[in-house]
Formats: structure tokens, sequence, C-alpha cells
């Protein structure tokens, strides 16, 4: 067995060993402290602490349904769920709960970012201990910035690392967002395979046919994977008359049987996309979120409206200094992508019917983990979405898209209790959501920088 798959297989078997149900130490425990949590594969932890009332007092609320900023309104919050909201007048404080004073703030529902990648770029020279220290410490700078929901969309080269990481999340192991993970990804084989030279069982799947696909999708939904990404278009250029042209992956029958098997197991797809055919095949094929998308026109937008399909243009990922820097090294300062970009955000923007989504595409390379509220700004300022549908984007859209509209997205009865505040008003200033003050998931306060509490 070789170290890079003896490396994989302890991935693997990390990731299947966290999922397994938390067990307690045979009792009586005769270690030191209360008796622990324990996991499958032996670790030890502090159990969650027991199901409490809290109550929080909100001088401005956002209700994300409506798009309305409502005032002086109160939370209740039992245990990991909402279980009263309304005005000040409607809503009475039990008596033995704890108050958190948040009524000189806005409180919004916790947001989500549909497009992450925890472990950022993995170097020539990363190992896998340090790429779960680096994920680690990404998913806390993700919450503590407000994000308690997420979308993590390829390990980029740290094979099913992304599950472990969930699932010690949801376990309550490490702090971080609420995770659906997309693991490896899966690519186009445009050359045979190499018995001498195997493909990296830690970075995305290679297929080459059409069985290869239908197996590739298995094998990662069975290892835990939520989202299957693909990637159907490649690299972009501009001909010498500026016209840009992207790579075409996948053959279509290719794509096509990617995304069918992938739907046909009850999961959902998200595609990478730059523009051309690779783009239009992903938008017919019935891929369910449309990434990045420079070269979209308004005949695909007004596909996508009628497939019921989601589009995420990452904004700012693509608005970076160094995407003009790789633009004038390749066209010698002739032709830039970032024009193109915008003049199709905002095309999709104005269309009736498009469901715009917020992802950042943070991978700590040209976009810091714990700063994606800078795609808020962008969408406002840069493409005419208005405050309201930006911050919808984050939280009634993206919780549409992961299927957890019933649990998370806004702030009603019986919903997680996921809540942020700012001291401002990000209807009046959207930068307001760069600058995050608190954060509650699940009931547990992660952050609190500007209110008062009370037992």
């Amino acid at each position: 067995m070789t170290r890079l798959t003896a490396i994989a297989l302890a991935i693997v078997l990390s990731a299947i060993t966290v999922r397994a149900q938390v067990q307690q130490p045979p009792a009586p425990w005769r270690g030191a402290g209360p008796t622990p949590c324990v996991g499958s594969d032996g670790g030890i932890f502090q159990c969650p602490p027991a199901p409490r009332v809290i109550a929080i007092r909100a001088g401005r609320l956002f209700d994300s349904k409506t798009g309305q900023m409502l005032t002086k309104q109160v939370i209740i919050v039992t245990g990991d769920r909402i279980t009263e909201v309304g005005s000040e007048a409607q809503v009475k404080i039990p008596a033995a709960a704890e108050v958190i004073d948040l009524s000189q703030a806005t409180v919004l529902p916790g947001l989500i970012d549909a497009h992450t990648h925890m472990f950022d770029a993995r170097g020539p020279n990363g190992t896998t201990e340090n790429s779960m220290v680096i994920a680690v410490a990404n998913v806390q700078a993700d919450l503590r910035a407000g994000f308690t929901a997420a979308r993590d969309m390829s390990t980029h080269g740290n094979g099913y690392g992304d599950v472990a990481i969930r699932d010690a999340i949801n376990q309550g192991r490490i702090d971080g967002p609420r995770y659906q993970v997309s693991t490896r990804g899966i690519v186009w084989g445009a050359v045979p395979a190499n018995p001498a030279a195997p493909d990296n069982p830690l970075a995305s799947a290679v297929v080459r046919s059409v069985e290869d696909a239908g197996a590739a999708v298995r094998d990662q939904i069975e290892h835990g994977a939520d989202w299957i990404k693909l990637f159907p278009t490649g690299a972009y250029s501009f001909t010498a008359a500026g016209v840009a042209q992207y790579v075409v992956t996948y053959p279509m029958p290719v794509l096509r049987a990617l995304i069918d098997e992938t739907h046909r197991l009850g999961k959902k797809a998200a595609c990478h996309v730059y523009g051309g055919d690779g783009q239009k095949n992903a938008i017919i094929a019935g891929c369910d979120t449309i990434e990045h998308a420079f070269g979209l026109d308004q005949e695909q937008a007004d596909m996508m409206v009628r497939k019921g399909l989601y589009y995420d243009p990452t904004f700012v990922r693509y608005l970076e200094p160094a995407i003009d820097d790789n633009d004038a090294k390749n066209t010698g300062g002739k032709y830039r992508m970032i024009p193109i970009f915008e003049k199709a955000v905002s095309m999709a923007v104005a269309t009736k019917g498009m469901k715009i989504m917020l992802g950042s595409g943070a991978d700590g390379a040209t976009y810091a983990h714990g700063t994606q509220a800078l795609d808020f700004e962008a969408l406002v300022k840069r493409a005419g979405l208005s405050p309201v549908r930006a911050i919808q984007a984050a939280t009634t859209i993206n919780a549409e898209v992961f299927g957890w509209q019933d649990q998370i997205g806004s702030i009603d009865k019986g919903k997680y209790a996921d809540l942020i505040a700012v001291s401002g008003d990000p209807l009046a200033d959207i930068t307001e959501l760069q600058r995050v003050k608190f954060v509650m998931k699940s009931g547990k306060v992660v952050r609190n920088d500007v209110s008062q509490r009370h037992p």
C-alpha cells in the first residue's frame, strides 16, 4: 500500500467512524469530573449542556420571509430551537429565562454561505494533519462571522475529510456551521487511465465514460457526500479579437449520467461553469445550482428560471485583483473577464424569477474565511441586488437550496435557534453584515460583543 493510498484510507475511515452515533462511557464513570460523552472512535469530549430557556430582546428583527424590518421583538429559545417569537406586547418572557438584551441591535437569521472550501487549497507540501487543522480554524472563523450554515464545494485534495468535519460539528465536538458537503468532486479524464500513474485518491474522482460517471456518484454518496460537485467547463481564454471562449469538459451523455444518477439517489448537483457550451449543457441537463457562470446570457438565464435552477455567482471571488493580473498576463493587458462577469451577474439579478444565492468561494488563497460578508456589499453595489434580496440570498434562498427551509433561514417558531446581530441596520448599510457582533447557533452563544446577559 502506498503512502498516498494509506492517507486516503485513513481519511475515509475517520469520516465513517465519526458519523457513528455518540456513545456514553461504561457506567459507573471512574475518571475525572462528570461523565463525558464518547464518540465511537473512543474520543472523549464534554457533553452538551442541558437545554435551557433564553429570551432575546431584539430592537430590530429582520423577517427574511417578508423582507420587513420589525421592531421591539422577543425571541424565546428552548434548547436548540426557537419556541416563540413576536412583539414585546405578545410574547411573555418566562420568569426563569436568561435574558440577552439586543434592544440596541438588529437581529437576523444565521447566514448561510453556499460555496466554501473549508480545507483551502492543498499545497504541494501539505499534509493531511495540517489540512485538518486549517479546516477546523476556517469553520470556526466562518461561524464567528455569522455563517451558521454552509455548503462545502470540494475538499481540494483532502479526500472525504469534509465528512469528518461535518459530523464532528453535528456531534458538538467542534464549533462550526451546520454543513452540507460535496467531498472530492468529479472531473473529466480526457486521456485514458495510466496504471503506472494512478489517479490521486484524495483529489477529484476522474471519469472517462458514462459507466464511470454513475460509479463515481455512487461512491461519493456512499462516503457521505450531500452534494455532487461537477466541472462541466474548464479554463477560459480570449481569441485575438477579444471574444471569451471556454473549454468544454464532459461529453453531454456523461454529464447527463452524472446528474441523473445524483438525482436518482436523492441528492443534488452543483456545477462549476465559466461559460460557453459546457455551461449551457449544465443548464440543459438540470444541474441544481449553477456556480460562477461568467458568460451567462439572457437565454441561459431564462432557461434556468424555467427549470427552477439556482444561480450562485460567488461574486467577490472573481472580482479580485488576481483575476485582472491573470488576464493581463495572458492577453498583454488587452482583455478582462471582470466586466463580462459583472454584466452577467447584473443581468441575472434583473431577470424575473431568478433565484440568486450567496456563496463566497472562500478558499484561503485569495479570499479569507470569516470575510465572506464582502459578497453582500458587492451584490448590492456592483450588481444591483437590493439589500433585502441580498440578505434573503443568504437566508431563505440558500435554506431552500439545501432543503432545510423548515429548519433554518428565518426566525420562526420550531426552527433552529441560529441567530446573529449587528449594531446598525443592514437595509440602510449592507456593510453592517461585515461587522457581526453576536452569533448564536442551536441556542449556544458563540459570540457576544454587544449584548447584556441577565440570569
